[in-house]
């Protein structure tokens, strides 16, 4: 979702003695070219999400007896190998604890902290190439707050596509991403020492305010879909009882924030709290003649013409639902620490971007990595737990470092070892991921019917078996492999013809 290039030799000056005409834009610097470790990098993680980790997702959601039923077909192929139950959980999102096999990460819960922290390693190279252009501060700065504005826009868009109306949610990626962009924007550039103290204050002061806000005593979590044997709920006298599911000060502000973006009541009675007069005398507000003043009254406000704010609210926000909690967990305020896997991705991107050695780069970010999980097991063992639903400081740093790990492999293989090559098919998806993305999210269902499974069903069933096209079979690996492969052929005709969208 950003701009990311190498270091090109910079322009010879002119040899002409007259002096270059005086200009108001920023002084075109050398420009940076395209990272392929970042590129093949963003195409990965695309393409699992995409794909649905060609049918494991689906799978690890199966009842018992359905799986049985597949498990049975691919019986003595190379799949069975492949799909058990150690591979199967790494397809799942975790129920609130999020780390498997003592110190393991479920890739499932990966995707969204990759898409963050991606995004802070493109932000140098975005940063650098606006600059070179002779993009002015100011004209930057309006571009990284549009972008970040698209970006809101486009999760809200994407979200409602469950709803009727048009409904103001914010955990999706799109949002977590836009919501802490232009925050993070403010720090490209600044000394490491000034970005790792952001960090330090964001994740301390967004433990803070958990802390020093926990559920009440007598908070209904059952209400909220929360409980304490599946590990949502942590004891009255835990010290982790502030980030419990559903009983948090993430979820608080979003009673507080999402109903203010809804046409929902309140839930008070009339005239309690609201400034409305109450009486027993049913003839209190009526007229001599016996005529409901109150009702003429409304009548003649609801012919009179709406205030703009009153139509915007009117088209845009009378969701006549009151918002009572996330079934996930998930909160608007997780953007605030993510903050922080993004300016840790700016810090490893603007590495990347400097001088010295590849390899010493690629040692750089195994180091990195390695002090992010450490701090995070860390944090885990005494201040908070690692939950992604809502974003722990210790998810934060734990996410952070298996991610940056993620980049220094691609890293080692894409831009130090000569394969090149191989991040080719990668690279056709990473280089228009937010179209990928969008289409995903909108015609991966209409393509896999209208196009996998009615013109090439028959096709996929002389090469898989008749179940190639059951869900409740083999189909469950084949056609969302095929529906991928559709997506990979339009990105690979974008790249061809250098289509190349950018918010």
């Amino acid at each position: 979702m950003g701009d990311t290039y190498k270091l090109q030799q910079p322009t010879p000056p002119p040899t002409d003695a007259t002096p270059p005409p005086v200009s108001t834009r920023a002084t075109p610097t050398k420009a940076p070219g395209r990272l392929v470790s970042l590129d093949a990098f963003r195409g990965f993680v695309m393409t699992l999400l995409i794909a649905g980790g060609f049918g494991m997702t689906t799978l690890a959601r199966m009842d018992a007896e359905k799986a049985a039923a597949v498990h049975a077909e691919i019986k003595g192929t190379w799949l069975e190998s492949v799909v058990n139950v150690h591979t199967l959980r790494h397809f799942r999102h975790a129920t609130w604890d999020t780390t498997i096999a003592k110190w393991g990460v479920p890739v499932w819960d990966m995707i969204q902290p990759c898409f963050m922290f991606m995004v802070g390693i493109a932000m140098p190279f975005s940063y650098g190439r606006r600059k070179a252009l002779g993009s002015s501060t100011m004209a930057r700065a309006s571009h990284a707050l549009n972008r970040a504005a698209l970006l809101i826009l486009l999760g809200v868009f994407l979200q409602t596509m469950k709803f009727d109306l048009t409904t103001w949610l914010f955990p999706n990626v799109l949002c977590q991403i836009g919501l802490g962009y232009f925050f993070a924007y403010l720090l490209v550039g600044r000394k490491p020492v000034i970005q790792v103290g952001a960090i330090v204050v964001i994740l301390v002061g967004y433990w803070g305010l958990f802390m020093m806000n926990p559920p009440p005593k007598d908070h209904d979590f059952a209400a909220v879909e929360a409980s304490e044997e599946a590990g949502e709920v942590y004891a009255v006298d835990s010290r982790f009882r502030p980030w419990s599911k559903n009983g948090n000060f993430a979820h608080f502000a979003d009673l507080d924030l999402l109903n203010q973006l809804r046409s929902a009541p309140d839930d008070k009675q009339p005239g309690e709290e609201t400034g409305e007069e109450s009486t027993d005398n049913p003839k209190a507000n009526t007229d001599e003649a016996g005529d409901n003043v109150a009702a003429v009254e409304s009548d003649q406000e609801d012919a009179s013409p709406k205030s703009a704010r009153d139509q915007i609210r009117a088209w845009w926000f009378s969701d006549p639902e009151r918002y009572l909690y996330n079934a996930g967990g998930y909160t608007t305020l997780n953007f605030v620490p993510s903050i922080a896997t993004t300016l840790l991705g700016i810090l490893c991107g603007q590495l990347l971007l400097g001088d010295g050695s590849r390899g010493k780069k690629f040692l750089m970010l195994l180091l990195w990595g390695a002090i992010c999980v450490g701090l995070g097991i860390g944090a885990h063992y005494s201040v908070c737990p690692i939950v992604k639903r809502i974003w722990t400081p210790s998810w934060a740093l734990f996410s952070a470092g298996y991610a940056i790990w993620t980049l220094a492999l691609f890293y080692l293989l894409f831009d130090i070892l000569p394969l090149r090559l191989l991040a080719f098919p990668l690279v056709i998806i990473g280089a228009n991921s937010i179209v990928m993305y969008v289409m995903g999210q909108t015609l991966k269902g209409w393509i896999q019917r209208e196009v996998v499974v009615q013109h090439f069903g028959r096709v996929l069933q002389t090469c898989f078996g008749p179940n190639a096209t059951n869900t409740e079979g083999i189909g469950v690996f084949v056609l969302p492999t095929a529906t991928f492969v559709v997506f990979w052929l339009v990105g690979l005709w974008m790249y061809r013809n250098r289509y190349f969208v950018r918010l």
